[in-house]
């Protein structure tokens, strides 16, 4: 236990803290390459402590990139990600990872976004999921895409992704 200006500190051990199903985590907390492709990336979940409960989670990346296809040139989107989870989350870093695997491959927006929503829709199962991809003129032109699974649940407070829409230097 440390002492700092008469506040105590307990420092935990990993008996100490729920770490039911975070054993088998090969990522969080290591030094991880980034993986050569979408494809090599490997996500990771851990098991929902509340699966009984409807929520909504959500992760932003507000700096996405991949390549063009056809030209080799970056593409930059920013992303949102909701889900209601169900049996499992998903782990934040293999998230991160798995979506910097994106930097050198090339697809089109479309193709990208959706493989991320379909991806982590097979891996971790979601009651819900949709995934947003806001991405930034090629060409002169915005391209938003969106992939949902399904119907939303009932009485799931799902706010509004408020990513505006591209305006350029209007």
């Amino acid at each position: 236990m440390l002492r700092l200006r008469n506040i105590q500190v307990r420092r935990f051990a990993s008996s100490q803290t729920n770490n039911d199903g975070y054993e088998q985590l090969t990522q969080l907390g290591r030094k991880i390459g980034l993986s050569a492709s979408p494809d090599e990336a490997e996500l990771e979940k851990v098991p929902n402590q509340h699966p009984d409960s409807d929520y909504c989670a959500r992760f932003t990346c507000p700096e996405f990139t991949s390549l063009c296809p056809v030209t080799g040139q970056p593409d930059f989107a920013h992303l949102v990600i909701d889900y209601v989870p169900s049996k499992w989350l998903l782990e934040s870093k293999s998230l991160k990872l798995y979506l910097q695997s994106f930097r050198n491959h090339g697809d089109f927006h479309e193709a990208c976004t959706v493989a991320i929503g379909k991806r982590i829709e097979d891996f971790v199962k979601p009651k819900w999921l949709r995934i947003g991809g806001y991405w930034y003129p090629r060409g002169g032109i915005p391209i938003d895409i969106f992939f949902q699974s399904g119907a939303k649940p009932k009485g799931v407070w799902v706010p509004d992704q408020a990513v505006p829409p591209y305006r350029g230097r209007g």
